[in-house]
């Protein structure tokens, strides 16, 4: 009988970090095998406690017992680990974590400098972006930090963190609790509904720099912190996490845990996103088709625009303070002035769901869509101008079509716009031979010579209309 392949590998999630960011050569953690060792065993007991501390498992079955190393002083057995049989499986819980930095052993080294920081492609140059990727390989789930240099047409990964869980979400943010300096940090929501949120700025680091939320523990009589189910999508100002509990919760990164929670959601919460220009105004799309603008200044403050199918992604357009798009698991996409009841314009965009849905700051007008269909697609929507002194909303007309291309990452699962590079564009699929990859939008006729010619403008929020009421 022929065996079925079971491996996958295929693109989560991902986001770009501006330019200038990181550090031009990250720090790297080095430990010698027996510090690895200690650090093994004194993390086990934490480990099997939070095994034991999850709802419901009052009573587990126990693993049996290892049989003890020939040599008594040699307690992992590393003298013969190469003997080891080759079809044995290392689960993710047998990984080594670090408790804390500041916990680590004084002989532990990290290093800035040595034969590796002198090769060219471990230097992160001030042109250069970092695309953070949500990487699933097998039964391993990795975070992939790539440098793209859109000068040099340079893209690579520059290195990587083992994470112990499927990822669903990245979020940049520069805020450390224990260092009053901006930082580098991500912060990942997963199938774990503990948030982990990990230091760009140094490899080899094998624990977050930081997490948000806590699961119970009746042994320790250890109560939970935040969600319940798995974090769907996380957005940073005021830190907000959506889950599949139904919930969004603002957190306080300081203490660690949520300030505010959200409770009037119906269904899961997909997606999140802060508005470019308001710190106060959050955008949320549901499983149950309804987006909504939500006042974080009065929890109570929210308007509902419901529509049909599950919404997949939700956007802002900052070019108009006021709109933003939404896009389903039926291939539509919508779009919404908060100051009215039904959307300006919806479009069949796709044929399966759009799970890529980004608006350029930069390039007035320009709409990417990707979808599980395997096609990216651009559009202009930008609106109708009939009279220079009036803006008639309800004229604006629904958005042409651009180009059409077919992707190489098999469905697409996720896409990001650089920040730097406007016509730059990153796709995540599940094409095990191809998973990501690199667009570049203006080399396509249609869309030079429909977007070449606009003025790229950054909009600031000195920019801004008067704020928006929920």
């Amino acid at each position: 009988m022929e065996e079925s392949n079971p491996n996958v590998s295929l693109v989560s999630c991902m986001h770009f970090i501006k330019r200038g960011i990181a550090k031009a050569v990250p720090e790297k953690i080095e430990l010698t095998e027996r510090e690895l060792a200690k650090i093994i065993k004194q993390t086990a007991n934490d480990l099997k406690i939070a095994e034991e501390g999850e709802d419901d498992s009052e009573t587990e079955e126990r693993p049996s017992a290892a049989d003890p190393p020939e040599n008594p002083e040699d307690e992992f057995n590393f003298e013969k680990y190469d003997e080891e049989e080759a079809n044995q499986t290392i689960g993710l819980e047998s990984v080594a974590t670090l408790p804390n930095l500041g916990d680590l052993n004084e002989n532990v080294n990290i290093r800035t400098e040595g034969p590796d920081s002198d090769e060219e492609d471990d230097i992160i140059k001030p042109n250069d972006n970092l695309l953070l990727v949500g990487h699933v390989e097998s039964d391993a789930s990795v975070l992939e930090v790539y440098v793209f240099n859109k000068e040099e047409g340079s893209f690579y990964v520059h290195h990587d963190i083992l994470l112990p869980w499927f990822p669903l979400c990245i979020e940049w943010l520069s805020h450390d609790p224990s260092d009053p300096n901006p930082g580098n940090l991500c912060a990942l929501g997963g199938m774990d509904p503990v948030i982990q949120v990990w230091d760009l700025d140094i490899e080899n680091c094998l624990e977050p720099a930081f997490k948000l939320g806590k699961k119970p523990n009746k042994k320790k009589k250890i109560k939970r912190v935040g969600h319940k189910d798995p974090v769907l999508d996380l957005s940073w100002n005021k830190n907000f996490t959506g889950s599949a509990d139904n919930t969004v919760l603002l957190w306080d990164l300081d203490q660690g845990a949520p300030h505010t929670k959200l409770d009037y959601f119906n269904d899961k919460v997909q997606s999140l996103v802060f508005h470019p220009l308001e710190a106060q105004t959050l955008l949320s799309g549901c499983c149950d088709g309804v987006a909504r603008v939500i006042d974080c200044r009065t929890s109570d403050a929210h308007r509902a625009w419901p529509g049909p199918g599950e919404i997949e992604r939700v956007v802002w357009d900052v070019h108009n303070p006021y709109c933003f798009a939404v896009s389903n698991n039926e291939g539509k996409v919508s779009y919404i002035d908060c100051r009215q009841t039904d959307p300006l314009w919806s479009i069949s965009a796709h044929e399966k769901e759009v799970t890529g849905l980004l608006i350029s700051e930069q390039c007035a007008g320009l709409m990417v869509t990707v979808s599980t269909d395997g096609k990216m697609k651009t559009w202009d929507i930008k609106k109708l101008v009939y009279s220079k002194l009036l803006i008639d909303l309800s004229q604006s007309g629904a958005p042409s079509q651009v180009s059409e291309r077919a992707g190489r990452v098999g469905q697409a699962l996720c896409a990001a716009l650089c920040p730097d590079a406007p016509f730059s564009l990153a796709i995540g699929g599940d094409n095990k031979e191809r998973y990501i990859e690199m667009v570049e939008l203006d080399i396509n006729e249609e869309v030079k010579n429909r977007f070449g010619s606009r003025s790229l403008v950054l909009v600031t929020s000195d920019e801004a209309e008067a704020p928006m009421e929920t």
